[in-house]
């Protein structure tokens, strides 16, 4: 794991709702999904969600769950789960609600026995423990160091220091703290590499402040860091550089914009892309005024240093006219069959879900849907059979053909079951 600090959102969850601390009732949001994306587009570096559900009430468990699963498929940070995880069962169902690790109570002696069943199922780099007292450590440090990635300490007010067990330290610190703003926590103790809870929850307007002050003190931290500073590239007459930006999640390419030095360090030191406006010849940070916010994923130059493409989650519309992407003037077009995988199989998948709402006579994708769920079940598996056996064919035209027959049947099963292909390279990308 990197050593670098890290500012991590906290969601403590509640009937379904944001409560301001581990230990209060007050709600401060009614959508936690929404919350979830306002942490991770404030440049928080990841998510670690508590759920709060009472203990033994295994439908609003499975209804936080759910809710997890949300708040993991709408945001761009790693999110960890934790709270009534009590046995296996419960890191196998944040995992696949799609957290990137489960957090173990250690405080908890039976969930100190299934450590070590725990991280050889799943992983070490998937198990996180957490603990208030530092003696629950000291005795089981080897077992710790050797099936668990990190540590969470809940403060409450202890004295912060290393923990007994060599482990990446995240401190949970809520409002009874002595702390003002997240990042002092850094500046009193080496050992710690994360920080959460209400502190930093409750300060996401000042991440980018708390990120600054660790830079100018000296400590690494989660952060875009450029492999060329604004010297190395080579501006256009205006002393600025053109940059085309794309979404990053589909490709499509959105808009061209221009910096200059300032906008280029100011994207990198807040996430959000900020430009030069020549028109208002001031710096613009695109979303201000529209709140249609650009986060950057990924800046590269091209081979001449002199153009940048950003790959960005667009928040609304980039263009100005309330179009998705300022490219929508078609000059001219050709004839031509599509050979991106991508477009494919979603152009396939929304023909097969549209079946689903709009049917029509004598489409074979109806009949599936007619015939429910055990007869695509049946021509999924028949289809898997046939693929196996094509396989053993030298020739592969066979194979190819089998495979394209089930991606079918598959993304019949998918639409039949509300599952998306972003559900799917979602958890792909997360392995």
């Amino acid at each position: 794991m990197s050593d670098a600090k890290r500012f991590i959102g906290a969601i403590y969850l509640k009937d379904l709702k944001v409560i301001d601390n581990i230990s209060g009732n007050t709600v401060i949001s009614d959508d936690p999904v929404s919350y979830s994306c306002a942490l991770s587009d404030g440049n928080v570096d990841e998510i670690m969600v508590f759920d709060l559900s009472p203990s033994g009430d295994d439908k609003a468990h499975e209804a936080a769950l759910d809710m997890i699963k949300d708040i993991c498929k709408a945001v761009d940070v790693n999110v960890t789960g934790a709270g009534n995880v009590k046995r296996m069962e419960d890191i196998k169902k944040l995992l696949y609600a799609g957290c990137k690790r489960a957090c173990l109570n250690y405080r908890d002696e039976k969930n100190a026995d299934i450590l070590q069943e725990v991280s050889e199922k799943f992983g070490r780099d998937k198990i996180v423990i957490c603990y208030d007292d530092d003696k629950v450590l000291k005795s089981n440090k080897e077992l710790l160091e050797k099936f668990a990635c990190e540590a969470v300490f809940f403060a409450n007010g202890k004295d912060i220091a290393a923990p007994a067990a060599d482990l990446p330290l995240t401190v949970v610190l809520d409002s009874d703290e002595h702390f003002s703003l997240p990042d002092e926590v850094f500046y009193i103790c080496d050992s710690v590499s994360g920080v959460t809870g209400n502190i930093v929850s409750g300060n996401i307007s000042k991440i980018d402040e708390c990120k600054q002050n660790c830079i100018n003190k000296g400590l690494k931290i989660c952060a875009l860091e450029p492999a060329f500073n604004w010297e190395q590239l080579k501006k256009n007459s205006d002393g600025m550089v053109p940059v085309i930006v794309q979404d990053y999640r589909t490709d499509q390419v959105l808009m061209l914009a221009y910096m200059n030095e300032e906008a280029y360090y100011k994207t990198l030191q807040t996430g959000k892309m900020t430009y030069f406006s020549r028109s208002r010849n001031q710096l613009w940070l695109k979303g201000e005024t529209s709140s249609h916010f650009q986060f950057v994923k990924e800046l590269t130059a091209d081979c001449d240093l002199d153009t940048i493409l950003a790959r960005v989650k667009q928040v609304g519309a980039a263009c100005h006219t309330g179009s998705y992407s300022c490219f929508f003037n078609e000059i001219a077009q050709k004839d031509y069959s599509e050979k991106n995988p991508q477009k494919v199989l979603d152009s396939v998948f929304e023909v097969i879900k549209d079946r689903k709402i709009n049917p029509r006579e004598g489409s074979y994708t109806n009949y599936l849907y007619s015939k429910g769920l055990d007869k695509i079940l049946k021509k999924v598996g028949e289809e898997a059979t046939e693929m196996v056996i094509a396989a053993k064919n030298p020739n592969s035209n066979e194979i190819v053909y089998e495979m394209s027959d089930f991606l079918y049947h598959m993304m019949v099963l998918m639409a039949e079951k509300n599952v998306s292909w972003e559900d799917i390279t979602d958890e792909l990308s997360r392995r």
